[in-house]
């Protein structure tokens, strides 16, 4: 079946709007600026306050949720689906894992590849299937445990590559070693918050931007309270601003100042979550949960053009191998190869009920999966 011209739209929003949001946390770090009280110029690196603003763009999704309710409203025959009552204090767990995993990928972003990034982020695959079983009963398929076993040597490849890559001042082996390890850390507090949203979240017919809007603000409070206990921490070799702390939101606004153009990165980045979650969302609805995670998977591969062309890395040839061995296992997990196996074996395209609006199903997709 054609795509409409909105689909197309959709799926583009998606890929570009995906991408934006990795390389413009990328493109912030990369920049140089002194911070305040004539310190030395040093790198933008603020990944707390970077993973606030991300949850700024979120919580604006919750606004987009009102605005469609009240055109709903204005138009019944268009509404979206009655929304059962719930209390809006079931969204904090998994909130509190969304932010908890994505500051750690935004420390480890500050020290390895957006490509490697983006690469070993399938790591959630593993956990998300083996929770799955412990926690929601749930029972594999053979093609699914094949999906894992694939995964996890794709994540060997990819981390090879890393070993075996140029390493620059600015990332230093011992660097990116741990932001690869802190990546798959971060992945498996994200499965647990998938598993808390299957459980707890999705017996009630919320929108899934009602949805993302609660989670983040819930994270944009929670995180920006926790901005000021961070000022005054030491966190050594993790600390990237001249105080050695946590987080120095100070330096950050100082260094914002001295290069405006950190502002247009964070503002990338806050902007192209709302919209990604959005396009996301529908391409799901519109299109299925594949095609979104075959979009996912395009965009890693945008991603990796765009930061080899900006010279951000070196190209090493064992990142194609593992990127095509951790393609390989997402597809089986989420049981891409049925249809292909089912018009090989009857000749005719199979039935896809069941692919619209799963949300959770096979692909286990975060409802604000977009770091």
């Amino acid at each position: 079946m054609a795509w409409t011209k909105y689909q197309l739209f959709l799926a583009g929003l998606m890929l570009v709007t995906g991408s934006i949001n990795t390389l413009s946390a990328k493109w912030a770090d990369n920049f140089v600026a002194p911070g305040c009280g004539g310190s030395k110029e040093h790198s933008f690196q603020h990944p707390f306050l970077q993973a606030v603003g991300m949850f700024l763009g979120e919580f604006s999704c919750l606004a987009a949720f009102y605005l469609l309710r009240c055109r709903a409203a204005r138009h019944p025959e268009g509404s979206t689906d009655p929304q059962q009552p719930f209390n809006p204090l079931l969204f904090l767990p998994p909130a509190l894992c969304d932010m908890t995993g994505t500051s750690i990928m935004y420390v480890a972003l500050n020290m390895t590849s957006a490509s490697s990034f983006q690469m070993l982020r399938g790591a959630v695959i593993i956990f998300t299937g083996l929770f799955s079983v412990a926690f929601l009963g749930r029972r594999l398929a053979l093609s699914q445990w094949l999906g894992i076993l694939a995964t996890i040597a794709g994540l060997v490849v990819v981390g090879l590559a890393d070993l075996l890559s140029k390493h620059d001042d600015q990332h230093k082996l011992s660097e990116v070693i741990t932001g690869d390890l802190l990546i798959i850390m971060a992945q498996i507090i994200v499965s647990i918050q998938m598993v808390l949203e299957e459980k707890f979240v999705y017996r009630h017919n919320v929108h899934p931007l009602r949805a993302v809007g609660t989670e983040g603000l819930f994270g944009f409070v929670i995180l920006s309270l926790l901005l000021v206990p961070m000022y005054y921490i030491p966190a050594g070799s993790f600390s990237g601003n001249p105080r050695g702390t946590l987080e120095d939101t100070l330096d950050a606004f100082c260094q914002v100042g001295r290069q405006p153009l950190i502002a247009l990165a964070l503002l990338g980045n806050i902007s192209s979550i709302a919209f990604f979650n959005f396009a996301g969302i529908s391409v799901t609805k519109e299109l299925s949960a594949t095609t979104r995670m075959v979009l996912d998977s395009l965009r890693t591969i945008v991603i990796w053009a765009l930061s080899l062309a900006l010279g951000w890395e070196a190209f090493h040839p064992l990142q194609i191998l593992g990127f095509l061995i951790l393609l390989l296992g997402t597809a089986l997990y989420n049981g891409l190869h049925r249809p292909l196996l089912a018009r090989l074996s009857r000749g005719r395209p199979p039935a896809e009920e069941g692919e619209h609006e799963r949300l959770l199903g096979g692909s286990r997709t975060p409802i604000n999966d977009a770091s």
